[in-house]
């Protein structure tokens, strides 16, 4: 048992973890920036640590410090969250060297994982079923030329290192795959340090479905269904809800072992999801593998009752899973909501600034993960997710419903948000039909 854990993210994430470690009795260390001195996850842990600067680069970024406010604390082990250090195998190393344990898979487990090219290669050792596309990494216009004749337009030019929707482009023809090559390596460079792209073929009009998956360091490993995240905007996942409206047991169950196979290649252990393409015909394509939780988790949490967070603190210790295959059961069906801070007006511009006022929607199977209160200065240097809304019903109906009645209660003055967008979308004919794609957001209006 870990005696103290500490969080190295900020906003709703580190509320989440601190509330599971707590939970299990573990003490908990925040460290925050001093743009974050007034966050809530600083005020609300045992002990909190300033690492530095506003910019992440300075603070959440800061290894040295992160390392450093272990040894201050006491503290044996490190939970990334998402986004920030969590998938940075790096600093993974760092942690083993230092002899604090990594709360997330191992750093060969990462590095196989992070590197989209190579991973689509082991993905076809190990039968599990990919788009067509570039062996590895594209090296130059002339290959992409010839890699993207040969598979035919339109094609997707995408970073090797890359994640959430960064370093992704399309080219419909010979004539903007030179432009689409270059600004896919600029965007990949910034947001990754490292301008590696493949190809793949672009598949018309997908499904994004995903399987979470967790596995411990004794050899097991459980898919906990999955999560269609198809309502997009430029490649941001603004909705997510399982199950799937396109699912069945029987692609549920092919598409499970799939994950789980493309776990297995790696010996990867703790939670991790698999990301499909799914075309209108049901066959389904590996994208990539997240090695880490998702901002998406609680709405597998809510739909089978696992507590993810609380599980993999329990790999890191050393323990078995709690669970097997045949315990997980689908039940009802969850639906959640990004509240960001933002202007969908203003081209989703963010919007920084202080809450002024705020009430948060509550009720039987309503959940809110968020980390603002009222008072609270939103600061201008992170992402501009603020909360997410997830809700829980019998079926995708009474789920519907459910969201727009929770979205109609929430209040939140001061700052511009998306709350507006969300409940446009949830009245949208062709979301609530259940049959739309990746792309469909990008072809609406809903502002």
């Amino acid at each position: 048992m870990f005696d103290k854990i500490l969080i190295a993210n900020r906003g709703e994430i580190a509320i989440r973890i601190i509330r599971a470690c707590r939970e299990l009795g573990i003490g908990t260390v925040a460290v925050y920036s001093t743009a974050d001195k007034s966050a809530l996850h600083a005020q609300i842990a045992d002990e909190a640590i300033c690492i530095g600067g506003p910019r992440s680069s300075d603070s959440y970024l800061n290894t040295k410090a992160l390392i450093a406010a272990c040894e201050i604390t006491g503290a044996k082990a490190i939970h990334p969250g998402f986004g920030f250090l969590s998938e940075d195998s790096s600093f993974v190393k760092l942690c083993d060297k230092c002899g604090i344990k990594w709360i997330g898979p191992n750093a060969a487990a990462m590095e196989a994982m992070g590197n989209k090219a190579n991973a689509k290669g082991a993905m076809i050792e190990a039968g599990v079923p990919v788009v067509t596309g570039s062996d590895g990494v594209v090296e130059s216009l002339e290959d992409a030329k010839k890699i993207s004749a040969e598979i035919g337009y339109p094609v997707l030019v995408k970073a090797s290192a890359g994640g959430g929707g960064r370093g992704i482009r399309r080219a419909d023809s010979e004539e903007e795959l030179e432009e689409a090559l270059s600004a896919a390596k600029q965007e990949a460079i910034q947001f990754f340090g490292n301008g590696d792209v493949y190809i793949e073929k672009f598949i018309v009009n997908p499904r994004h479905v995903e399987i979470q998956i967790i596995a411990d360091e004794h050899g097991n490993a459980v898919h906990l269904g999955e999560r269609d995240c198809s309502c997009q905007r430029r490649n941001q996942k603004v909705l997510e809800e399982s199950p799937s409206p396109i699912m069945t047991p029987e692609l549920r169950g092919k598409m499970g072992q799939a994950a789980l196979r493309a776990a297995k290649v790696y010996g990867y252990y703790n939670a991790g999801t698999v990301e499909f393409l799914v075309d209108k015909d049901k066959n389904f394509y590996f994208m990539e593998m997240n090695a880490r939780i998702q901002v998406e988790h609680p709405v597998t949490e809510m739909v089978t009752g696992v507590d993810l967070i609380k599980e993999q603190i329990r790999i890191a210790m050393g323990l078995p899973l709690s669970f097997r295959q045949e315990d997980i059961e689908l039940t009802g069906h969850v639906i959640e909501c990004r509240i960001n801070a933002e202007d969908p007006r203003q081209n989703f511009r963010p919007c920084p600034g202080k809450i002024q006022s705020i009430h948060m929607p509550g009720g039987f199977g309503v959940r809110i993960d968020t980390a603002v209160y009222q008072g609270y200065q939103i600061p201008p240097y992170y992402d501009s997710m603020i909360a997410k809304l997830i809700v829980k019903g019998r079926n995708r109906e009474e789920a519907i419903t459910k969201m727009k009645v929770a979205l109609s209660e929430m209040l939140i003055e001061g700052i511009q948000t998306n709350i507006d967008f969300q409940l446009n979308l949830l009245r949208d004919k062709e979301f609530e039909s259940g049959d739309f794609d990746i792309g469909f957001l990008n072809r609406k209006d809903l502002t």
